[in-house]
């Protein structure tokens, strides 16, 4: 085991800065900025169904909260940037919005469950899913 007189003598003159900082600080950091993703893609899916209770923003109310989540969904998305790919990110934000969405209008609408739809949006699921595992960072 060397001893910091011993590391100073092998690197010759001067001092070396060194950093110590947790194994697991990226990793915490990362998976906030996945968690924070995917809050933002459920509020993304909340206003896009929100929309459909303005009746084109000439409702007060339903336009207010419509609004409201969005900025929520988008300040979300921008926190998650910081540790997240923008590409990744954006993807991952629509794709989880254009589920929740999907799945909302299937249970609150009955709008068709045919196999090649839900078949679809299994495809934009593995998206999702594969765009988490491969991510870079």
């Amino acid at each position: 085991m060397l001893n910091m007189t011993e590391a100073e003598g092998l690197h010759g003159s001067g001092r070396q800065s060194i950093t110590l900082s947790g194994p697991n600080e990226r990793g915490l950091m990362q998976n906030t900025a996945w968690i924070t993703l995917f809050f933002a893609g459920l509020l993304e899916a909340g206003w896009a169904l929100g929309l459909k209770y303005t009746e084109g923003f000439t409702k007060v109310w339903p336009s207010v909260a419509t609004l409201v989540v969005m900025a929520g969904s988008i300040s979300l998305l921008s926190r998650s940037l910081s540790g997240l790919p923008l590409g990744t990110a954006y993807a991952v934000w629509t794709g989880i919005g254009a589920v929740g969405t999907v799945i909302a209008g299937i249970m609150l609408f009955g709008e068709s469950r045919s196999v090649v739809r839900l078949l679809c949006i299994l495809l934009i699921v593995s998206g999702i899913v594969g765009l988490k595992f491969c991510s870079d960072t």
